[in-house]
């Protein structure tokens, strides 16, 4: 028996023993990277790198999309953005810094400017929005 043959048997006894599992690892994996902050395509895009089927990651997905906002309030409160910052932005190239900032967490252009736009100290706003995300 070759290495190759020796690793797929191991595999092949792990799955059958339930100690793998795609479904599992993704909803774990998109779970953490909800709770740190991250968007809806950063999951996507991680499953798919980790080589998890499509058919496989779906709940997954659906889950993250669901904390879409939640994940992109987190991301801004520990940024420091938008109603988390010390003072208001008011140039331009900052403001668009901390939307590409948000883009490269994987969240969209809507949903940046939406958290963007309110400025610190707006309570009122800010409880708007941790309303429809379903923040506590």
């Amino acid at each position: 028996m070759d290495a190759m043959t020796a690793c797929e048997a191991v595999a092949d006894r792990m799955e059958r023993l339930q100690f793998l599992d795609d479904r599992q690892y993704a909803a774990m994996r998109a779970g953490a990277m909800t709770r740190r902050g991250l968007g809806v395509r950063r999951v996507k895009a991680q499953l798919y790198v980790d080589g998890i089927a499509a058919a496989d990651s779906g709940e997954a997905i659906e889950t993250a999309e669901g904390a879409a906002l939640t994940a992109a309030l987190g991301f801004a409160r520990r940024r420091r953005f938008g109603p988390f910052g010390a003072t208001a932005v008011t140039d331009p190239k900052l403001r668009e810094r901390q939307v590409a900032a948000f883009l490269r967490a994987g969240h969209s252009m809507t949903t940046a400017r939406r958290i963007l736009a309110i400025e610190p100290g707006d309570e009122a706003a800010l409880a708007a929005l941790d309303d429809a995300a379903g923040v506590d």
